[in-house]
């Protein structure tokens, strides 16, 4: 089916009360799993690409993006194309042309006003050709090799009142919020701050997005649907998968050298992970 867009699958999740799956990809072993396992359980899904990702196929955006496209297309379920942690303006203002209907723009690095200046602009950008923004207040940790912070670090939670003026003066259409998760986790072991999360949904008029979501077990990502976050993003638990899958096959078979075998092994593996995951997100906190 023709491609749908992020704001629209997140918008009517947040009023459902609900969340939808965004997962990121690298390859397009990656897409098609995530369209497959989508599938599986009749579920609408967002493939996002990040910059890192972009960068691994050296700055050039269009041929991920178009795979991705491609495999969107021949979907069962709606599937959106969302633009991942960008800081680069330059890529910023390529995502309309290949396809993408939302952006997370990543300016969390720097300080709060430089921050709130250089995300405004980005939305005032964006908006003005139809793209759907996504921003983050609050450091979540793990990303470009840094180590996840410590649930109780400085600068790893979010402020609600500081979040309610950052949405406010930045017209962002979601904010994905730090309450204890971390980029790049291997271990499922984050434990998330619910009572903060409830004074963030209740301080706050749009979705709200968490990050770091390979690392949270399935008890804590079920609660935190029901205490208000619409997006939920997965990357590692994929990556995980798949090298798991290719290991153990190599480990059984040294003597393989045909990619097809060992990636389709990897794929299958992704595809069982996003139905999983897609299933603990629709199961209700009790």
């Amino acid at each position: 089916m023709p491609l749908t867009t992020t704001g629209e699958l997140i918008t009517g999740a947040a009023a459902a009360h609900t969340a939808v799956a965004a997962f990121n990809i690298i390859t397009l072993e990656h897409a098609e799993a995530v369209v497959a396992g989508a599938e599986s359980v009749d579920a609408p899904v967002v493939l996002q690409v990040s910059e890192n990702a972009v960068k691994f196929h050296d700055g050039d955006l269009l041929p991920l993006a178009r795979a991705a496209t491609a495999a969107a297309e021949r979907a069962t379920v709606p599937v959106a194309l969302h633009l991942d942690h960008i800081q680069s303006d330059d890529l910023l203002r390529r995502a309309p042309d290949a396809g993408f209907s939302s952006v997370m723009y990543d300016a969390s690095r720097l300080p709060y006003a430089e921050n709130l200046a250089a995300t405004r602009a980005a939305v005032d950008w964006a908006h003005a050709r139809g793209l759907w923004i996504e921003a983050e207040l609050g450091q979540v940790g793990g990303k470009n090799g840094l180590p996840p912070l410590d649930a109780h670090a400085s600068g790893a939670r979010t402020d609600p009142d500081e979040a309610r003026a950052f949405v406010a003066d930045s017209g962002v259409d979601a904010l994905a919020v730090a309450i204890g998760s971390a980029h790049a986790m291997t271990t499922r072991t984050a434990t998330l701050d619910h009572t903060l999360l409830k004074r963030l949904s209740g301080a706050l008029d749009v979705p709200l997005v968490l990050h770091g979501s390979s690392g949270v077990p399935d008890d804590e990502l079920r609660a935190a649907v029901t205490g208000g976050i619409a997006k939920v993003n997965i990357g590692t638990a994929l990556n995980i998968a798949l090298t798991g899958a290719i290991r153990d096959l190599l480990t059984a078979r040294p003597e393989a050298v045909d990619p097809r075998t060992y990636l389709a092994a990897g794929r299958t593996a992704m595809t069982e992970t996003v139905a999983r995951l897609i299933g603990v997100l629709a199961t209700p906190s009790t």
